[in-house]
């Protein structure tokens, strides 16, 4: 896969989708992103663009570096409830290791190093697309589409609402969910909730 570009959602503010593409093919893979990821990716695929201080991905990269350690490459392995899992395939003194990792982290990184992206097929199958996508009758262009996919996935992220309103049991599973979705703005609100109770 390759990174084709970033989406921003014209109606939901902070919504970006990462289009990756198939390196021998059309499909195309859209993953929701947060804004502070959005600027790391963009920020590595302008070559031109160097900020003043390090992000937080070119920190790892040089401490890495520092140690001898290098990412070889980055596969998306799982998709589970819309959220995608995957891993860094890292590399020192000839010795491999898998580490766990945010798509959009692993991604960002990959391109630090010019590593390859990786998925599977049956992810591609369930949640890709191709150029000419159908809608109900008719054929909706890609940018639409993205657009489209881009606000039905941040409307289906969970709203939170009043928060004094629930329980510290609902808030606990609540807080999970979250984690789970990476809300993890939404999920820090449920948490410092909760701290109030305890306090």
């Amino acid at each position: 896969m390759s990174v084709k570009g970033i989406s921003y959602s014209d109606t939901q503010t902070g919504a970006y989708a990462l289009i990756l593409s198939e390196e021998d093919g059309e499909r195309k893979l859209p993953i929701i992103i947060g804004g502070f990821e959005a600027q790391s990716i963009a920020i590595a695929l302008e070559q031109e663009i160097k900020p003043a201080r390090p992000l937080t991905h070119d920190l790892f990269k040089s401490f890495a570096e520092r140690f001898n350690i290098f990412v070889k490459q980055v596969i998306i392995h799982k998709l589970v409830d819309g959220v995608f899992y995957a891993s860094l395939i890292c590399e020192r003194d000839k010795i491999e290791e898998i580490i766990d990792s945010r798509t959009s982290d692993a991604i960002a990184l990959a391109l630090r190093y010019k590593a390859p992206i990786y998925t599977y097929d049956y992810i591609l199958k369930k949640a890709g697309f191709t150029a000419a996508v159908s809608g109900s009758s008719k054929k909706i262009s890609e940018d639409n589409w993205i657009q489209n996919f881009v606000t039905e996935k941040s409307n289906a992220k969970e709203e939170i609402g009043d928060l004094k309103k629930l329980s510290i049991p609902k808030l606990k599973t609540l807080l999970t969910k979250l984690v789970n979705q990476e809300s993890y703005e939404k999920a820090a609100r449920v948490r410092d909730e909760l701290s109030k109770r305890k306090s």
